[in-house]
């Protein structure tokens, strides 16, 4: 069993080297770290974090990365922000992007892969037979290189897709053995990236629209305001900003606009 000074050093370190607030976890550490640990060959939390911290080639600290953070989630996920997305920011975009026909979008917390799929059909079926005309890759990023090896293979089995319109399944999956892989042309509309979101954006171009659902509420209220502004100034004006439905964020301490509860915006130069 974790030690309360074991349990400490970990969540410190979750806390400092990537925004997640584990302080009130301690069983969840223990639960998800404790096989793994007794099949290593560790004998104690501790020496596993001394490893961790001696490892050059930042394996070891992946591996505690991903056993301590949740991929939760699934298709069409609290879809009405996708219906926002086709039926309000995408006309606008069309209209703002004609002459350079390029798109900047990033999903922040792609997990493994059905939200930036989402993203990419949405897309395709919003511009028809105009689609191959426009550039629009999405940047999909996640913190564990687990989530992202099965976001890259892009194979989900029929329960995963259950609620997936059947003209989507047919034109964008291909079914083989009860699995469904996604089709090679709309999985080159994604590009997957490890990224912490602690760090400093590298974007070369301020992005559109970013989509950071259910990934804040890990983090604690000042982590969760120095990342939101940090998405504030990585945006274009008329930037749209989507988190998740039962996440908040402090209008009193926000430069984005209120579309709705879980829908930003920051304001348009002429506003």
């Amino acid at each position: 069993m974790i030690t309360d000074e074991e349990f400490l050093r970990i969540s410190v370190y979750m806390k400092q080297h990537y925004g997640i607030d584990l302080s009130q976890k301690k069983l969840i550490i223990n639960g998800r770290l404790e096989n793994y640990i007794k099949s290593g060959r560790w004998r104690s939390f501790n020496e596993y974090m001394d490893a961790i911290e001696r490892d050059p080639t930042g394996e070891l600290e992946k591996t505690l990365v991903n056993h301590l953070t949740t991929n939760y989630t699934y298709f069409m996920r609290e879809f009405e922000h996708f219906k926002y997305f086709k039926n309000v920011v995408l006309p606008w975009l069309k209209v703002k992007r004609e002459k350079k026909k390029d798109l900047h979008i990033w999903c922040g917390a792609a997990s493994t892969g059905e939200e930036p799929y989402m993203i990419a059909m949405v897309l395709a079926e919003f511009f028809g037979l105009d689609y191959k005309n426009w550039d629009t890759k999405i940047l999909a990023t996640d913190i564990s290189n687990k989530a992202l090896k099965q976001a890259l293979a892009g194979v989900y089995n029929q329960e995963q897709l259950k609620s997936v319109p059947e003209q989507w399944k047919r034109r964008f999956f291909k079914s083989s053995g009860g699995m469904c892989k996604v089709s090679d042309a709309l999985k080159q509309k994604v590009v997957f990236r490890q990224f912490n979101l602690m760090d400093p954006f590298p974007f070369k171009n301020k992005m559109d629209v970013v989509f950071l659902r259910n990934v804040m509420i890990y983090f604690d209220e000042k982590t969760k305001m120095e990342l939101v502004n940090k998405v504030y100034d990585s945006l274009e004006p008329g930037g749209y900003f989507f988190i998740g439905m039962t996440e908040t964020i402090d209008r009193k301490n926000t430069k984005f606009q209120i579309i709705q509860p879980s829908i930003f915006r920051k304001k348009e130069r002429n506003d």
